[in-house]
C-alpha cells in the first residue's frame, strides 16, 4: 500500500515497516536504502563509545582463553608439531563462533526496549536495522580477529602459507562469523527475552568445544571424533590450519569451510528477515 505526501515522497508500507523514496529530491530507493543502513550502522557503532567496557571485554576474553589454553592447559592431545600452531587457528575459529552471543544480546536488548518497534514505524527501509546490526558486528569481529592474530604472533604462531593464504584465512573466518551472525539474529528474535537468550547462549559453549579447536579428533573416542568432524567449526579450523601450513591441517577442507557457512546463511538469513518482518503481528 502506498501514498504520496506533500513533499512528493512516496511511502510504501510492508508488514508494519515503511520504505520511503524521495523521488522529487532525485534520490532513488537504493540510495535511501544505503543511507538508512549506514544510519543504523553508525547507531550500533556509537554504542562502542558509550559502552567501552563491554567492547573491551568482548575483545579481551578470547585473548585470555588463547593464553590460558596455550600456557596453562597446553599439550594438545594427538597433535604433532608445535601446539601453538595448532591452537591459534582453533581459537580464531572459536572467536568467530562466540561472537554469536554478543549479537543475540544486542538484538534482544533493542527488542525489550522497544527500539526496533520504533524504527519499524519510521519511514526507512525495513532491512536497515538488520543490516546495521550485521555491519557493526562484522566490523567488531574484524577488529577482534586482528587482535587475536597479533597475540598469536606474539606467542609464536606463524602463518607459513604466504600473503594470499593468509587473506584466505581471514576470509574463511569472517565468512563463518557472517553465518553465526544471522543465526544469532534469528535466535534472538525467536527468544525475545533475555532469560531465554541466556539459555540459548549456554548451548553455544558445548557446540564450540565439540570441535577440533583444542584437540585432534584422533585422540577422541570414535563416536565423539565423528561428531567433531561434522561440526562446521571444525571444517573452518582444519582449513585455516592447512592454509597456514600448521599441524592439524588437511588438504581439501577449504571447500567444506566455504559450503558450511553458505548453507547456514542460506537457511537463517531468510528466517531472520521473515521473523523480523512479522514482529508485532
Amino acid at each position: 500500500m502506498s501514498a504520496v505526501d506533500a513533499g512528493g515522497r512516496t511511502t510504501a508500507a510492508y508488514g508494519g515497516g515503511r520504505t520511503t523514496a524521495a523521488y522529487g529530491g532525485g534520490r532513488t530507493t537504493a540510495a535511501n536504502a544505503v543511507s538508512d543502513c549506514w544510519t543504523m550502522t553508525r547507531r550500533e557503532l556509537a554504542h562502542w563509545a558509550r559502552q567501552p567496557v563491554q567492547v573491551v571485554v568482548g575483545l579481551v576474553f578470547p585473548v585470555m582463553m588463547l593464553l590460558m589454553f596455550g600456557y596453562l592447559v597446553g599439550g594438545g592431545r594427538a597433535v604433532e608439531g608445535d601446539y601453538v600452531d595448532f591452537l591459534v587457528p582453533g581459537m580464531l575459529t572459536l572467536t568467530m563462533v562466540f561472537g554469536l552471543e554478543g549479537t543475540m544480546t544486542a538484538v534482544t536488548r533493542d527488542l525489550n526496549k522497544g527500539v526496533i518497534d520504533r524504527f519499524r514505524s519510521m519511514p526507512m527501509t525495513d532491512g536497515a536495522v538488520l543490516v546495521g546490526r550485521a555491519a557493526a558486528d562484522m566490523l567488531q569481529s574484524t577488529v577482534g580477529l586482528l587482535l587475536m592474530t597479533g597475540v598469536g604472533y606474539a606467542i609464536g604462531w606463524r602463518a607459513h602459507g604466504g600473503l594470499w593464504a593468509f587473506l584466505g584465512v581471514m576470509g574463511l573466518l569472517l565468512l563463518l562469523r557472517f553465518a553465526m551472525l544471522w543465526i544469532g539474529i534469528y535466535l534472538a528474535l525467536v527468544a525475545g527475552r533475555a532469560e531465554l537468550v541466556q539459555a540459548v547462549q549456554i548451548l553455544v559453549w558445548p557446540v564450540g568445544f565439540l570441535s577440533n579447536a583444542f584437540a585432534s579428533p584422533e585422540a577422541m573416542p570414535a563416536w565423539l571424533g565423528a561428531a567433531v568432524e561434522w561440526n562446521p567449526m571444525s571444517a573452518t579450523a582444519t582449513a585455516v590450519r592447512d592454509l597456514c601450513g600448521g599441524p592439524g591441517g588437511e588438504p581439501g577442507w577449504v571447500g567444506a569451510a566455504v559450503v558450511w557457512p553458505v548453507v547456514l546463511t542460506a537457511v537463517f538469513f531468510p528466517l531472520a528477515v521473515r521473523k523480523f518482518g512479522r514482529l508485532g503481528r
